[in-house]
């Protein structure tokens, strides 16, 4: 059987609403929904103007009553699967997750099943009723670390907005390849790659991209950082840091071909090209409750391969400075 909510609610534009269009009114007067949901509505009769149906466009005088009777139905022919997900937090508005390596986030072509919004939909029926299951933003198939889904449309509405605000704070962990001086900022466009599709690339009519990285520990040939999100484009982190070429140990896509970094032992090689996955982990999220209005953060640890790796290094970088 599946799941459904029924929403009724009304309110009546004000004078200084006068000359405004009735989608610009309805979405101050419910806040909840996103404007383009609000249209929807509209456009369906489920939002109507003194008890008629109207067009998003009509501009309003004042004192009209807006009236909104509707049913939030499933948003797609998902199915529910028992996947173990690592919450780190769950209320009524919202839950955080620690996604693990190979867990892909939405169903897509040749990825039907097995994603996270299959494991979500296991975990609480109700989520079917949300755009992608509550899902308001992704990591990639292979990046491990925390990730906040949305558990009501006013939740969910309200995280969309914050991203797009840029006033969710996300920080990720990650091994670049070569030794670098110092931190910085990666401020460059990001878009479709030209020639392949698959990929992004730094292009110049791409979207914003900013990514700010510090250092936290240099070895012999690669360096541990931590990064700061401003944007949240596709690849975003992996594209920038192989623009400055320092790309993510493990990242088949923009790394290119496996190099042997000069004075490695048979040991560290081995731990380097059996590494599964590009080097990045989400390690922490920040972001203001859409309840209570509180700023809250999280942080996840480091996941056992990743800290595998790093032992690995500082293991070289000993050796190695111990035979100069």
């Amino acid at each position: 059987m599946t799941s459904s909510e029924k929403i009724s609610q009304a309110a009546t534009a004000q004078i200084e609403h006068r000359g405004s269009r009735l989608d610009q009114v309805a979405a101050q007067l419910f806040p909840d929904f996103s404007r383009s949901q609000l249209q929807e509505w509209i456009k369906s009769g489920e939002l109507q103007v003194n008890q008629k149906a109207a067009k998003a466009k009509d501009k309003l005088f004042g004192g009209e009553l807006l009236s909104l009777e509707t049913e939030l139905k499933p948003k797609g022919e998902w199915q529910a699967e028992e996947i173990d997900l690592d919450i780190v937090y769950e209320d009524d508005h919202l839950l955080v997750i620690n996604k693990p390596a190979g867990l892909v986030v939405h169903p897509a072509a040749g990825n039907h099943q097995g994603t996270l919004l299959n494991a979500l939909l296991n975990h609480n029926k109700n989520l079917e009723l949300l755009p992608r299951a509550g899902i308001v933003h992704r990591l990639d198939k292979d990046t491990t670390g925390l990730m906040v889904v949305a558990k009501t449309l006013a939740a969910h509405n309200d995280l969309i907005a914050q991203l797009q605000e840029r006033s969710v704070s996300r920080e990720y962990e990650a091994i670049a390849i070569g030794t670098m001086t110092g931190g910085g900022c990666v401020d460059e466009p990001i878009g479709r790659h030209p020639k392949q599709r698959t990929m992004m690339a730094v292009v110049r009519d791409g979207k914003e991209a900013i990514t700010h990285y510090r250092l936290v520990e240099r070895f012999v040939g690669h360096t541990h950082l931590r990064l700061k999100l401003e944007t949240g484009r596709t690849h975003q982190i992996r594209v920038h840091m192989a623009h400055i070429r320092h790309p993510l140990v493990g990242d088949h896509t923009y790394a290119g071909r496996f190099k042997i970094p000069k004075g490695s032992t048979d040991e560290l090689i081995e731990v380097l090209k059996s590494f599964p996955r590009q080097a990045l982990h989400a390690a922490q999220l920040g972001l203001i409750h859409p309840d209570t209005a509180e700023y809250m953060q999280w942080q996840a640890p480091l996941p056992e391969d990743f800290d595998l790796l790093l032992q690995a290094l500082r293991k070289h970088t000993k050796e190695y400075n111990q035979d100069l």
